[in-house]
């Protein structure tokens, strides 16, 4: 179905791999626009409860391709609005995917490689893996990802990371909070997701999306009466919701909820 990218759906795991290694995984508007498919897809479907984006060879993705580069570089104002537009709406439907989506980075990331890590829920990655922001260095700039990358290493040190264009190392990118966990080599990177794997399957499929909205309307505003109402209003609902219903009558019965298997 797809050129750029595999896709498979395993015990509820619905896997996205890219799958360029020639180019290592760079993006170009084929792959953009099949990772939003993809994850669009996978966002809907009930068989899916979480998501894993990898990459096959080298590296997990190595920003914009040479090639969809050169295209652009001839594109009108409004044609660069409509590319641009493509690789945010790719990213907004990682970071909005209902489904928690788990990076699984096994090699250098830059660019945009670094705001799709920065989209997903979580990731790790292996202690080798190198990270920059490189944009300022052909003269352009991270726009598009910088919601993605800011809200997560923080504006601090995205001024100094998007500013100089330097790599920074997994270790690094462990301290900024880009990535939650770094590992050895790719066993134990599949061990780590198959941890986080364990460990989110046992939560409410509900709860879960509930949860990442709960924290997208949180964390961008300030603590006061609507912040509060807002909060009041989202458990109340939950509690009286099926699952809600499910989860506190399986934990007082003391035995599993009807998502756990």
């Amino acid at each position: 179905m797809y050129q750029t990218i595999l896709t498979e759906v395993d015990a509820g795991v619905g896997i996205v791999t890219l799958n360029q290694p020639g180019r290592h995984n760079a993006f170009d508007d084929a792959m953009i626009g099949e990772l939003a498919d993809a994850l669009d897809r996978m966002g809907g479907d009930d068989a899916v409860r979480l998501v894993v984006i990898s990459s096959t060879g080298k590296s997990f993705c190595a920003g914009a391709d040479l090639n969809w580069m050169q295209r652009a570089a001839q594109f009108s104002l409004e044609e660069n609005r409509r590319d641009a537009g493509a690789l945010a709406e790719m990213l907004l439907r990682v970071a909005d995917c209902p489904k928690p989506v788990i990076a699984r980075v096994q090699g250098p990331a830059y660019g945009g490689g670094v705001g799709l890590v920065a989209a997903c829920d979580m990731a790790v990655a292996t202690f080798d893996t190198k990270f920059a922001l490189t944009e300022v260095k052909l003269g352009l700039i991270p726009a598009v990802i910088s919601p993605h990358v800011i809200a997560a290493i923080g504006e601090r040190a995205a001024r100094r990371y998007m500013l100089t264009a330097e790599a920074f190392s997994a270790a690094e990118a462990y301290r900024l909070g880009l990535i939650h966990e770094m590992v050895p080599d790719e066993a134990a990177l599949d061990e780590a997701v198959g941890e986080w794997v364990e460990a989110l399957l046992k939560n409410g499929p509900r709860a879960l999306a509930e949860c990442k909205a709960l924290i997208r309307s949180v964390a961008s505003r300030p603590l006061g009466p609507k912040v509060v109402d807002y909060t009041v209003d989202r458990i109340a609902n939950v509690r009286v919701s099926p699952e809600g219903q499910e989860g506190l009558g399986a934990f007082l019965q003391k035995r599993k909820p009807n998502w756990v298997q």
